[in-house]
């Protein structure tokens, strides 16, 4: 070798030697990936995933599509695909994979190879059930699988069950990395009803139901995975539609509003409220803990502008709290101590109203559920999509055009010096966003979408004489267009990043997910999009 060459060699030996080496994500000294395991992120449903590293409000105008699947689901009215969970790291037979788990109505699970946006298996429910011939089915009760599933540890390291409550009422458990049961189903409702997004705290799976679907009446439901038994509340009243079901608080309180029912505590009718439930540790029965009713409760039955949204709970200053909201859309912020005070009905805060000038239950007010994060600074933000336009006495500080279809509202929580009470301020209002849906939150970075389904419950002839296929399901399928996604700058509502025209297709009732510099949706379709930065595709 000559001495050139010699030299040549050694520097490039000295380089490789002081060269920084990346680990991978599989590596032991890689950051754990993010995980959302639930609708909402978190069993408080804040919508806040606390754990992302690369998404931000500088690096997000980077996203791009990075992949979609076509699932084989078949869809029912108008329901398809629930918000995909993201699981960072599971253990399979080829090695760590994120997986994305995607729920379609049809009583299908599919498990996506995140790094891939190919199938790793599809479990089909084989159902108990079959609806009689004379059964009528429509867009408020579609039958099929309705509730989001949500994912809890397994007993191995790496490993994840998969809870799930098929169209016949059971409960299904199945391994994250396989798609097989890990436990033989058990019925945790009756068949054919309506439950909303599963949740899971302290081992034990709970949900709520709505709309007397099946001829069932409208619970919270418990099903304890240590005792296999299920236990019930009866509001007395009302029906619980939160979109991503209940929350839950540190202490193990389930929270739901209630529409659809009379409010009248004296005899245990606890419709057109807000209800805190929980276990009793000793019965194992579920017990009222608090409620709050409207002092308009009436009114907001009588105009069916009730209570159906899933309202985060958070901490602040030390106390628990919980915001909740109704399609007369409006919020409610309460202290989780003492829900409505002594007499059930004095909020910490109530706002204005947002939107819904009319009081019209069609098309318009606070639907699906809230989100709230805790930004670098400290401050509290409640994030509020709405439906319709924006009510014109309401304003905030930054406004983003003329709102005529839905937008998400951004609040910040601080304490009025006048009364020493807290509050919501508004702070910005979004663009326009076709019915704008639950946002998810990541790094200051706020995740809305306009669903792009049609919701007007008939056209305006009905049910005076117009044709009926204006109306219904199938007026409004063919009157839906297609999903937007927009990343917005969570201090003012700027639009950062948007999927323009990319998805050709609309979701009703369904969700967004954000996990490791990715975002999630599905669509009526069956398809499901998966938009994230380039560098995301390391992540494996």
């Amino acid at each position: 070798m000559s001495k050139v060459t010699r030299n040549m060699a050694l520097a490039a030996l000295a380089i490789c030697s002081f060269a920084p080496v990346r680990p991978s994500a599989q590596s032991p000294a890689s950051p754990p990936l993010a995980d959302w395991l639930t609708d909402g992120g978190d069993p408080q449903r804040t919508a806040w995933q606390k754990s992302e590293r690369l998404l931000s409000v500088s690096s997000v105008k980077g996203m791009r599509l990075l992949w979609k699947y076509k699932t084989d689901n078949v869809p029912r009215e108008m329901h398809a695909l629930f918000p995909p969970l993201i699981v960072g790291r599971v253990l399979t037979a080829a090695g760590p994979k994120q997986v994305a788990i995607v729920a379609g109505i049809s009583d299908n699970l599919y498990a996506i190879d995140v790094a891939t946006g190919g199938l790793l298996w599809k479990h089909h429910f084989d159902t108990t059930f079959s609806p009689s011939p004379s059964v009528n089915f429509g867009t408020l009760c579609p039958g099929g699988q309705l509730a989001t599933p949500v994912i809890g540890p397994g007993k191995a390291p790496g490993s994840y069950i998969i809870y799930a409550a098929a169209w016949d009422g059971r409960l299904h458990q199945l391994d994250v990395a396989t798609g097989k049961a890990v436990a033989p189903s058990e019925l945790f409702m009756p068949p054919n009803g309506k439950p909303y997004g599963l949740n899971l705290f302290n081992n034990v799976v709970y949900t709520t139901s709505a709309q007397g679907c099946g001829g069932n009446p409208n619970y919270v439901f418990a099903f304890d995975l240590a005792t296999r038994r299920t236990a019930t509340f009866d509001p007395g009243s009302g029906g619980m539609w939160g979109r991503s079901g209940p929350s839950i608080g540190k202490d193990g309180t389930i929270y739901t509003g209630t529409g659809d029912g009379s409010y009248n505590p004296e005899l245990r009718s606890y419709g057109t409220a807000i209800i805190g439930v929980k276990i009793d540790p000793k019965t194992g029965a579920l017990k009222l803990k608090d409620y709050f009713g409207p002092p308009n409760a009436e009114y907001l039955l009588k105009r069916d502008i009730d209570l159906q949204v899933t309202g985060p709970v958070f901490d602040h200053d030390g106390r628990e709290w919980l915001v909740q909201g109704s399609k007369e859309c409006r919020t409610w912020l309460l202290d989780t101590s003492a829900l409505g005070g002594e007499d059930h009905s004095t909020a910490e805060h109530r706002s204005a109203l947002i939107c819904n000038e009319d009081q019209d239950y069609q098309a318009a007010g606070i639907y699906g559920a809230m989100a709230s994060y805790l930004d670098s600074k400290g401050t509290r933000w409640v994030l509020v999509p709405f439906w319709g336009p924006k009510h014109p006495k309401f304003q905030a500080p930054i406004e983003h055009g003329e709102v005529f279809n839905g937008a998400v509202a951004a609040f910040r929580m601080e304490k009025d010096p006048a009364t020493a009470h807290y509050r919501l301020a508004p702070a910005w209002i979004s663009r326009d966003m076709k019915n704008a849906d639950p946002p998810v939150v990541a790094n200051d970075v706020v995740f809305g979408f306009a669903s792009g389904e049609d919701v007007v419950l008939r056209s305006p002839p009905m049910p005076y004489g117009g044709e009926p296929a204006n109306g219904g399901t199938p007026g409004r399928i063919s009157r839906s267009t297609h999903a937007v996604l927009y990343a917005l700058n969570g201090q003012t509502g700027d639009v950062l990043w948007s999927s323009g025209n990319e998805i050709t297709s609309w979701n009703h009732y369904s969700g967004i997910s954000v996990a490791n510099g990715r975002v999630y949706i599905g669509t009526y379709d069956g398809v499901v999009y998966c938009f994230g930065l380039p560098e995301a595709e390391q992540l494996r």
